[in-house]
């Protein structure tokens, strides 16, 4: 494992700190093991950049946490307390760790990270390390609701990213990649991310128990989850679910939503149509074609 970085450096106690910034990038991404139940004892440290979709910097060390190594984090990390002999503390870290995050967008996997440095923080006595954060978790579960875990393990082997998990370094960059991956997917740019999500509406209505849709899983682009296109599917018997997944059986296209390109653009319609490609069973129909055929159906 290394103490290197990208940017020139000067030497302050023996520590390598970035002089400049890198050039622009789009965010950076970090990642901390801990050495014990508590969130203070960061003991090792990933950061990667990233410009375009393309990572452009790495940064890795281990930290002596000054704190005890427990059995259990050991387990998951593999790091233990002979490992970080001789290295920095987190004191000595703070201001490498502040020079590639302050001012920038930082994407972590869940917050936990985001609450360990500012543990570490406190504890060291270190000023607060000044940023925007950006939770890969939520943006994953946005761009691939129909997963059933969003775990980075389970992401990577989803994405085909290379991982070795709970390693700083790995999961920092898998981390970014997830990102990458969903501004890709999903055609939301990372000001679109870090806006946040309107809610859909409120709970959605119970299908009726018979009906013509009986059975049928349907999401509706346009229109809200509660809104009266969607009580008048439920009525008809179908389950309203609030995005596309691979259970869903129907994609309905509100009256609302005039179709063309933007319901082409749509992430529902986009997802949609991708399940249809691999072979599955989700129909794509407008809401004035769904309603002349359950016309047909009635008076049939």
């Amino acid at each position: 494992m290394s103490n290197s970085v990208s940017s020139a450096s000067s030497i302050v106690d023996n520590i390598s700190v970035p002089e400049n910034q890198p050039a622009p990038l789009d965010f950076v991404v970090i990642d901390v093991e801990t050495a014990c139940s508590r969130v203070s004892s960061i003991c090792q440290v990933g950061i990667v950049g990233f410009r375009d979709g393309v990572e452009t910097f790495a940064y890795e060390t281990l930290v002596d946490p000054r704190d005890e190594f427990s059995s259990f984090n050991t387990r998951i990390h593999g790091i233990c307390a002979n490992h970080v002999v001789g290295q920095p503390s987190f004191l000595q870290v703070h201001p490498i760790v502040d020079a590639h995050l302050s001012g920038r967008i930082t994407v972590a996997h869940s917050y936990f990270d985001k609450g360990a440095l500012a543990a570490a923080c406190r504890l060291t006595d270190c000023a607060p390390i000044e940023t925007t954060w950006l939770d890969s978790v939520r943006v994953a579960k946005r761009a691939w609701p129909e997963l059933p875990s969003h775990r980075l393990n389970v992401l990577t082997r989803f994405l085909g990213v290379k991982h070795k998990h709970h390693d700083a370094l790995s999961d920092a960059r898998a981390a970014g990649m997830v990102v990458v991956r969903a501004i890709d997917h999903t055609g939301i740019d990372l000001a679109g991310w870090l806006t946040p999500v309107k809610k859909r509406g409120g709970i959605a209505p119970k299908p009726a128990s018979s009906g013509p849709l009986k059975g049928e899983r349907v999401a509706i682009l346009g229109a809200p989850r509660d809104g009266t296109v969607a009580h008048w599917i439920a009525g008809a018997g179908a389950r309203i679910v609030a995005s596309v997944g691979i259970t869903t059986t129907m994609l309905v296209i509100a009256n609302t939503q005039p179709f063309g390109r933007f319901v082409h653009a749509s992430h529902e319609y986009r997802r949609a149509k991708e399940l249809l490609n691999g072979g599955a069973s989700v129909e794509i129909v407008t809401e004035d074609a769904l309603r002349a055929r359950l016309t047909r159906i009635e008076s049939a």
